[in-house]
């Protein structure tokens, strides 16, 4: 401790004592209902520090607040009580018993607690029928796939109802495609259950599919702190940026982080004069039309407006009324087809039919080449 305070960093208090930093001052807090992932390369001190979360680790110095309790100064008796009730774990390994079915897997932390038999066995059932294995709780964990074998441990952990889930490389085992998945189903559980959950993970792709927000990891102490999209669009230093230099922004961006303030005219209140002198003024091409309420009726573009005045034409005789929507959680990428195809920009509207906003091609077309650069000016143009 006094070393660090001194400066030494973590390399050199390893070659002259032999002692190894595994968490550095990391100073953080998780929001209530949120997934925050803390990820890093191998030896970055990420798992350490979620052992430190439920004391499996006793750390040198510092506090670990739950609700105005210091995890730190629990006894022993209270400690565990506080690992049984408030805060689970699931491991990468699945750590099921191979002698137990899936039900009695399930159940048995409840088990631990000395919950009624019926009891334990509903909630088990319960917690099963969340991961969808209600119709697999009588066989054995070799019955099962890898993926399905770590719902089991999810469930397991999700039967004890706690406060707090910490999942440790939970999906790392696991191939690819179930890998996937399972990403898509904690994302989908965690929409009906609003756990908070603390994930571990070395692998960047799946902290920006999951993550509320990541806690970046290097040598032991924590480099940045944000959502996927500040992370992407503002990394804190030079390591981060190399961490981030192979990702595509399109997966991770979404419309509403590119969208411009739509310039519209209102469908009852002007002609095909005062649209193209509406155009004129902004210098734009394309015009949108809106009823009373600002929901999306079509779009003109300049040359049909201009062919309007010229033949004495309404704005019903040329708005064109097929324009792409997209809302504004749509990412990027998904936008590739329609824009290469359309001869009007992107409309962003919400469920009810309200402009919101123009994605114009070329964010979208920059993010699809790799222009990351060119896309985070953008993006903070359009913050700005």
């Amino acid at each position: 401790m006094q070393l660090l305070e001194q400066g030494w960093s973590k390399k050199r208090i390893f070659t002259e004592t032999k002692h190894t930093v595994g968490v550095n001052q990391a100073s953080f807090t998780v929001k209530e209902g949120e997934i925050f992932v803390i990820m890093g390369l191998s030896g970055s001190g990420k798992s350490t520090l979620i052992r430190l979360l439920n004391r499996l680790i006793e750390p040198t110095d510092g506090s670990i607040m739950f609700r105005g309790e210091d995890i730190v100064t629990m006894s022993d008796e209270r400690l565990r009580e506080f690992r049984r009730t408030a805060m689970s774990m699931v491991f990468q390994k699945f750590a099921l018993f191979p002698h137990k079915t899936v039900v009695q897997n399930v159940e048995f932390g409840l088990e631990v607690q000395k919950i009624a038999p019926k009891i334990r066995r509903e909630k088990a059932r319960e917690a099963l029928a969340l991961v969808g294995l209600q119709d697999w709780e009588h066989e054995l964990p070799d019955r099962l796939s890898g993926g399905m074998q770590q719902r089991v441990g999810l469930a397991r952990a999700l039967a004890n109802a706690p406060q707090v889930l910490l999942m440790d490389e939970a999906f790392s085992a696991l191939d690819p495609l179930i890998r996937k998945d399972m990403q898509e189903e904690l994302r989908e559980l965690q929409e009906k259950l609003k756990k908070t959950i603390v994930f571990i993970t070395h692998d960047l792709n799946e902290a920006l599919r999951i993550g509320d927000r990541i806690a970046l990891m290097k040598d032991g102490s924590i480099v940045q702190i944000g959502t996927p999209e500040e992370i992407m669009i503002s990394p804190a230093n030079e390591y981060v940026e190399r961490f981030i230099e192979d990702v595509d922004l399109s997966r991770v961006l979404n419309a509403s982080h590119v969208m411009r303030r739509p310039e519209s005219i209102t469908y009852d209140r002007g002609g095909p004069r005062v649209a193209l002198e509406l155009m004129r003024e902004n210098g734009i091409s394309n015009l949108f039309v809106v009823d009373n309420a600002k929901k999306l009726i079509g779009v003109l573009t300049a040359e049909d407006t201009a062919r309007a005045i010229k033949d004495r034409l309404s704005l019903d005789d040329i708005m064109i009324r097929d324009v792409p929507v997209v809302s504004p959680e749509t990412l990027l990428g998904e936008m590739f087809e329609v824009i290469s195809t359309s001869r009007v920009p992107i409309a962003v509207t919400s469920e009810s039919g309200k402009l919101l906003g123009v994605v114009i091609r070329g964010a979208v077309l920059g993010a699809l080449a790799g222009n990351h650069d060119g896309l985070r000016k953008a993006v903070a143009d359009n913050g700005a």
